[in-house]
C-alpha cells in the first residue's frame, strides 16, 4: 500500500540545524533500504504557488502566498504493509524535528493513496 505524507509546518526564525538535516538523510536512507520510502522532496513557499479552484460553475487561479499558518513544506512516498508502518515512519521523522529544532512545530498528515485494487470492478 502507498502512502502519502504531507508535512505542513511553521518555520521558527532559524534554519534547521545541521544535526537535524543529517538525521532527516540518515532516517531517508534506512527507510530507501527498507525499500519503504519512493520519493520525497522539499516544497517551495506558497508565495510561488498557485491555488485552481472550481467554485459555483466557475474557474479561478489564485496567486500565492496563501493565509493559511502552516506551510506545505515538504511530502513523503511510502510503499508499506500497513498505516500502521506509514504512521511510524511519519513519528520517526517528526520526532528527529522535535528532539533536534527547538521552536519547530508541525504535523504530519498520512493520506492512503488510492489504487485500482481499491475500487471494484463494475458489476
Amino acid at each position: 500500500m502507498r502512502y502519502l505524507v504531507l508535512l505542513r509546518a511553521t518555520q521558527p526564525g532559524t534554519p534547521p540545524p545541521a544535526d537535524l538535516m543529517e538525521a532527516i538523510a540518515k532516517l531517508g536512507q534506512e527507510a530507501t533500504v527498507a525499500g519503504a520510502l519512493l520519493d520525497t522532496a522539499g516544497l517551495a513557499p506558497s508565495a510561488s504557488a498557485a491555488r485552481v479552484r472550481v467554485a459555483e460553475g466557475g474557474l479561478s487561479v489564485t496567486d500565492g502566498p496563501f493565509t493559511e499558518s502552516k506551510e506545505l513544506i515538504s511530502y513523503a512516498l511510502y510503499d508499506v504493509r500497513s498505516k500502521e508502518e506509514a504512521v511510524e515512519w511519519a513519528a520517526r521523522f517528526m520526532r528527529l524535528h522535535r528532539d533536534l529544532w527547538e521552536g519547530w512545530e508541525g504535523d504530519a498528515e498520512v493520506v492512503k493513496v488510492l489504487g485500482t485494487e481499491d475500487f471494484a470492478p463494475p458489476a
